[in-house]
């Protein structure tokens, strides 16, 4: 078997694995934030063994795999609006300290704010606007407050797990 033909599988296992997870969110009502952030460590898994492209098309075919499969659909959404943190994740390390962490709390509040503001205005799901509606201005900007909370814990697990995978592979190979 070719190396391409071994890339194509992984990504196809991977994006499988991943869409799984996402399904499962309905099933559990907190699984809405916890699926797609573990689905989009298939992405961090598929980033060091194949090409970029390939793994950009996985982020694509998870993303709009959990749209039309999930039933939880702000799941979905929220893997579409930052499912892709672990492929930019590296090329945002490169940066000085600072404007690192301006340019990732940026993309992830510029993120969730897109994916709220679809959800919200354009598909408008019953469930999630009775939520906000009963929801004052001051728990939603708590909320959003505390999300960047986690999105910085996930981001140094993110780069804690990268790390780790990079020295297992490195212990393979000696």
């Amino acid at each position: 078997m070719n190396r391409a033909s071994k890339d194509i599988a992984l990504c196809g296992l991977l994006c499988a694995l991943a869409v799984a997870v996402m399904c499962l969110g309905g099933l559990i009502p907190a699984a809405t934030f916890c699926c797609p952030v573990l689905a989009s460590l298939a992405l961090l898994l598929a980033r060091p063994r194949v090409e970029t492209r390939l793994v950009w098309a996985m982020y694509a075919a998870i993303a709009i795999l959990s749209l039309l499969l999930s039933p939880d659909k702000e799941a979905a959404a929220i893997f579409l609006a930052l499912g892709y943190y672990p492929i930019v994740l590296p090329a945002l390390e490169r940066k000085k300290p600072l404007v690192r962490w301006c340019a990732k709390l940026a993309l992830f509040y510029a993120a969730v704010s897109l994916a709220y503001a679809v959800l919200l205005f354009v598909l408008r799901p019953a469930g999630l606007m009775a939520e906000f509606d009963e929801m004052g201005r001051i728990m939603a900007a708590s909320l959003l407050v505390l999300g960047g909370v986690v999105f910085v814990l996930y981001d140094a697990a993110l780069r804690v797990l990268e790390r780790r995978l990079q020295m297992r592979q490195k212990g393979k190979r000696v």
